[in-house]
């Protein structure tokens, strides 16, 4: 595939799980309607935003992989023929959850999943409550519709993840995130933190030569019985090799966001700007290290 066109697809989540999967299946609907080939959910979209709260009613929400919701997607991928990109809470087996991303192709099935390697644990982010680390190191999945990288939400802010991806062939590396301001900070920080999310992730692309789609959820979800909540930012996008923005979507509501990809532009980008070839593989060893002590 020389060119492949993008859907992202940035929603509004309900309390009721049936409700969000009804509304990623009409939206996804709409995105394949407009000529997308490939579509990508946020983070966790079949609920609202779980880990604002440590919660042990909230591991019911978890299901196998494969299992009932990858079987509906599956379906609707085959009958559109495009790929979809999923989130989804994992059951893998009593006492055992992952954050898990899964690559479902209309034409070669079931792809596979990636398990989210880096999980925070932050203000209204309590998510090693819930998520063991993913244990299936970083993924590239051969799709229909090019070769595709899947990383979630926090694996964002770590170069490595990108890198590695990168490095097993991704030509688009997508980031099904849920992130968002904490009202009482917002107004003093909130434009550097928003920018600073963007910033990384483009420099993802600048340093490996690749896209990048970053799938935002949005909307106001109060934290569950308690006060406060997160407004998730929305403001999706996608990313050249260059790190230029191709298409950004709005900060509050759902909203689908087409991006067509030249693929062809990562070989002339890795030819003009040759980072790959000038790696010094020889001097990375102590990358290994947790800190190097002076």
């Amino acid at each position: 595939m020389k060119q492949v066109t993008v859907g992202l697809v940035q929603m509004v989540c309900d309390p009721d799980p049936q409700v969000n999967d009804q509304r990623a299946m009409t939206l996804i609907h709409q995105a394949a309607s407009q000529g997308a080939q490939i579509v990508c959910l946020p983070e966790l979209f079949r609920t609202p935003y779980f880990c604002q709260t440590e919660d042990y009613d909230a591991f019911a929400l978890a299901e196998p992989i494969p299992g009932q919701s990858t079987e509906a997607l599956q379906k609707l991928a085959q009958d559109l023929d495009i790929v979809i990109i999923a989130s989804l809470f994992e059951k893998r087996t009593e006492g055992i959850y992952h954050n898990t991303a899964v690559v479902l192709d209309g034409r070669k099935g079931y792809l596979g999943k990636y398990r989210k390697m880096h999980i925070p644990d932050d203000p209204l982010y309590y998510e090693k409550f819930y998520f063991t680390p993913g244990d299936l190191h970083y993924q590239v999945f051969g799709s229909t519709y090019g070769r595709l990288g899947t990383l979630v939400c926090w694996d964002q802010w770590y170069p490595e993840a990108a890198r590695l991806t990168a490095l097993r062939g991704a030509q688009i590396l997508f980031y099904p995130t849920a992130i968002g301001w904490h009202p009482w900070e917002k107004n003093e920080r909130g434009k550097a933190q928003q920018e600073a999310w963007e910033i990384m992730q483009r420099s993802h692309g600048i340093a490996n030569g690749c896209f990048v789609v970053a799938v935002n959820r949005a909307g106001w979800e109060p934290t569950p019985g308690g006060t406060g909540g997160i407004e998730f930012w929305g403001q999706s996008f996608v990313c050249a090799p260059d790190g230029q923005v191709l298409g950004r979507a709005a900060v509050d509501g759902e909203q689908v966001l087409m991006v067509r990809l030249d693929l062809t532009q990562i070989e002339t980008q890795r030819q003009g700007w040759p980072f790959w070839r000038d790696r010094r593989i020889d001097s990375y060893q102590d990358l290994t290290r947790r800190f190097i002590d002076p």
